[in-house]
């Protein structure tokens, strides 16, 4: 998970009070019952819960802030925690594992960090990393360790961007020491999201999505290895990707990264967002939904985004026509909820035109009975919400509370589906539709959704909600008399298809 660690805990670090190094950490929660409880709440600097220990300041590294969280097991059940560490106004950046051991108690430890790619150079920034990890029994590379990541180059003298490649490194003493970073994407330089899936016969696949210089469209891309990681094959495009654009009325960031899986049977799955033409009765790149050809405004007016998937069957080398994962919700049109409402000077505010369904942020996860389960978000529903004219300030404060209300606008809200994609079966997941605008001023609701399934086909999904209630004393370093709000919430829920 990515989590802020509030400014409040009375103690020093290196003579630092602690209130000063609140910032965005890495952690995990864990469940030893499938999912019905979860650990551990971090409370002090000798009580962190799970918060990944020697990597951020207040919890004994020497980087102010973590993220881009990812986990993966090895076939003894060490559990490996890839992440990011950084400082906030200067260079220095590094990925991160750390190894975490469950003891006969189920009480899960951690171990020290390896830092990978660490640097201190203006021109480089570590971003985006993801990890695999061989637990496949009898695999001949049992248990090694992979993780890709984005490796931002500029300019050191204007600062500009420059390309973006993804690199690859590999460990065959769990993680304790890491081969030297090679990039794996040939000519396609300007990459980011990359994935790392691993077979039963120990080949490795990596996806993310880019462009080669004169590309007309990303890619979605893939390379494999046969030999541990050592080296790979040339790049392959699954499919072109449109990049998408924030759904209409909303304001949080999205991508067009892929994620992906790979069934018993050797079959890979990979998933991704793209504007898709609403008219189409096929997958297709149209410039007309390229915001960076034909204009935001042509794209919202013309297209939706489209969680999408396709599937190999012979090892990468070709590919499936790329389909919906939420097929009967993509064909469809929000429902509007909530109207008509009288605006603060009188007006009727009612409905607004129909519009499609916008899907993105999609998972994969395949069983070893050979069940393949997607999820993605969905805006399906629209809703009156009423602005804030007059903020408190600072920012911070001003998120939590308004001075004056405003008039309302159009919001779009989100369910989380999971859908059966051998079926076309799905379930909504979220109880009620999430409204995204609560807090962090709606710029962030998803980015590390995720979906995972167990020998019983169970799957269990994850996702940003905000449905839940919970009373707030501190905010970003702020006391407030305690006041019950809408809190974004990891959210967990478990089911079959």
């Amino acid at each position: 998970m990515n989590d802020y660690v509030s400014r409040t805990w009375s103690c020093t670090i290196a003579k630092t009070p602690c209130s000063a190094l609140g910032d965005a950490y890495s952690g995990a929660y864990f469940s030893n019952d499938g999912g019905a409880t979860w650990c551990c709440t971090p409370t002090a600097p000798d009580q962190l819960g799970t918060m990944i220990p020697g990597v951020n300041r207040l919890a004994g590294g020497i980087y102010d802030a973590g993220g881009d969280p990812s986990v993966a097991f090895d076939s003894a059940g060490h559990v490996f925690y890839a992440g990011l560490g950084f400082d906030r106004t200067a260079p220095p950046n590094t990925v991160t594992v750390n190894k975490g051991t469950f003891g006969v108690d189920g009480a899960l430890s951690w171990g020290a960090p390896s830092f990978i790619n660490p640097t201190t150079a203006p021109s480089t920034l570590n971003d985006k990393e993801w990890i695999g990890v061989d637990s496949h029994v009898g695999s001949p590379f049992q248990d090694r360790v992979y993780v890709s990541w984005t490796r931002f180059l500029f300019n050191p003298i204007t600062g500009r961007y420059v390309q973006s490649p993804i690199a690859f490194v590999y460990s065959k003493d769990g993680g304790a020491t890491f081969s030297d970073p090679q990039l794996i994407v040939s000519n396609v330089l300007y990459d980011q999201g990359s994935r790392i899936v691993v077979g039963s016969d120990g080949t490795v696949y990596v996806f993310w999505e880019g462009s080669t210089r004169h590309g007309t469209f990303n890619s979605i891309y893939v390379v494999s290895s046969t030999d541990g990681g050592v080296s790979f094959s040339a790049p392959v495009a699954v499919a072109p990707a449109v990049d998408i654009i924030p759904p209409f009325n909303t304001v949080f960031r999205v991508n067009s990264f892929p994620a992906a899986d790979i069934a018993a049977d050797g079959t890979l799955y990979v998933s991704w967002s793209s504007e898709v033409l609403n008219s189409a009765s096929t997958y297709g790149a149209d410039p007309t939904c390229a915001y960076f050809y034909s204009g935001i405004a042509s794209v919202y007016a013309n297209c939706h985004s489209s969680a999408v998937w396709s599937k190999s069957t012979d090892g990468g080398a070709t590919w499936s026509t790329p389909v919906p994962i939420l097929a009967a919700l993509d064909a469809s049109n929000r429902v509007a909820i909530g109207y008509p409402v009288t605006q603060p000077n009188g007006n009727v505010f009612n409905a607004p035109a129909d519009r499609r369904v916008d899907s993105f942020w999609p998972a994969v996860a395949a069983s070893p009975s050979g069940k393949v389960f997607m999820s993605a978000y969905a805006a399906d529903v629209v809703s009156p919400w009423q602005t804030c004219t007059t903020p408190a300030t600072p920012t911070a404060v001003g998120r939590i509370d308004c001075l004056a209300l405003g008039p309302y606008i159009h919001n779009a809200r989100l369910d989380y589906v999971v859908a059966n994609a051998i079926t076309g079966t799905t379930k909504t997941v979220t109880p009620n539709p999430v409204n995204t605008r609560y807090h962090f001023g709606g710029g962030f609701i998803g980015d590390y959704t995720d979906l995972a399934v167990g020998f019983d086909d169970v799957f269990h999904a994850v996702w940003t909600d905000t449905n839940q209630q919970q009373s707030v004393t501190w905010w970003f370093g702020f006391e407030f008399v305690p006041t019950t709000v809408n809190q974004q919430d990891i959210v967990t829920a478990s089911g079959t298809l």
